[in-house]
């Protein structure tokens, strides 16, 4: 999905929900995670692409960042849709978000002078925070 698509349909969301609007106080927590989860799918996938060519190369060791990549941008654009919609499994998915990120950032930290994969590890910190700053809300809205 391009994105200036996904932002066309996250604002379509955020105003058929009213998120953003008085009574919804976590409403900016959600927007925050959502954008966090797509940025962070589209870092994993151009790292993992990254891994795939030195996986070409001969660089064998590379074959675990590349799983660790792919599977987290599976994870964070599923994170990014349920979350912009505030849909009911918005902590469930948050929570794999959150724990998928740190493990693709261990990963990626494996390679510190690679700054592919130092900018993989990066945006997986900030989507981390951003989904467990999302769940440390008071009202989700959905039962716990």
């Amino acid at each position: 999905m391009s994105e200036a698509l996904l932002t066309a349909c996250l604002l379509v969301i955020t105003q058929a929900t009213g998120a953003g609007q008085p009574g919804h106080d976590h409403a900016a927590a959600f927007d925050r995670c959502a954008a966090a989860c797509g940025e962070c799918q589209r870092a994993c996938d151009s790292c993992a692409a990254h891994c795939a060519r030195l996986l070409a190369e001969g660089k064998k060791e590379h074959h675990a960042t590349l799983a660790t990549c792919q599977d987290c941008a599976a994870v964070c654009v599923a994170a990014a849709g349920i979350v912009a919609r505030q849909g009911p499994f918005s902590d469930t998915v948050c929570k794999a978000c959150a724990e998928a990120c740190n493990r693709c950032a261990r990963e990626c930290d494996k390679y510190p002078d690679d700054p592919h994969m130092k900018h993989c590890s990066d945006v997986c910190k900030k989507c981390e925070q951003a989904c467990r700053e999302m769940l440390g809300g008071k009202d989700h809205g959905h039962p716990k």
